[in-house]
């Protein structure tokens, strides 16, 4: 009777143990699952970053032109940027184009309208000043001379290239002042100051272009 009740004891505790391996092959099963459909997942997003690197170097590269005519075109807050010289757009304190300023915004509507897919991005013009006081002007400060002089620099852009103007397509482009609130320098010097005062061409990125890049760089499942 003793051996009989062990017996079935042994039973019991193999079942037992056949029952938890059984959930350990199901919950195994289900960990490798979820592991693979993360890694499908990190694959994807990792085509989607080389994919949106192509555009952002193809892009980088076609306006890689505009710096033989002396001009910066750099990456700031994930966005590429042709830096315009305030000082070579305007005379001090003022909003008016000078020759020197239109004829260097013509070379780059020019480089731009040669180019299909840059005749179809967005774009930002982006008026910058230093943080000195504006006296003396038409305009309460600052940030009201950055926006009218992004303005004039975007009429000009857009007004008809037989009017002699940029020829640019005025659906695709827009302004906006910033005053002295985003500087690229540090205004305690004069060549900081020189630098801050500025007109910026921002290309605006695309919904594609928009997505979080965080989120596509974040390691593969272990």
């Amino acid at each position: 009777q003793r051996e009989l009740e062990e017996a079935r004891a042994k039973v019991e505790q193999l079942k037992a143990q056949l029952t938890a391996a059984d959930v350990d092959v199901h919950n195994l099963r289900k960990d490798f699952e979820e592991q693979a459909r993360a890694l499908e997942e990190y694959k994807l997003r990792a085509a989607q970053l080389e994919a949106i690197k192509r555009r952002f170097e193809l892009l980088r590269n076609k306006l890689q032109g505009l710096t033989k005519l002396g001009l910066k075109v750099v990456v700031r807050k994930n966005r590429m940027v042709i830096q315009l010289p305030g000082d070579v757009l305007f005379d001090s304190g003022r909003e008016t184009l000078k020759r020197e300023g239109t004829d260097i915004l013509g070379k780059v509507a020019t480089v731009i309208r040669r180019d299909d897919a840059l005749m179809k991005r967005s774009f930002q013009v982006a008026g910058h000043t230093d943080d000195r006081p504006y006296r003396n002007g038409i305009y309460k400060d600052n940030w009201g001379l950055s926006v009218m002089r992004a303005r004039e620099v975007l009429a000009y852009l857009v007004k008809p290239v037989e009017k002699d103007g940029g020829g640019l397509p005025v659906a695709n482009w827009s302004a906006a002042g910033y005053g002295d609130t985003d500087p690229v320098s540090p205004n305690d010097s004069a060549e900081g100051r020189q630098n801050n005062r500025r007109c910026e061409l921002v290309v605006l990125p695309s919904i594609e272009e928009m997505l979080d890049l965080r989120s596509l760089t974040t390691a593969p499942p272990q």
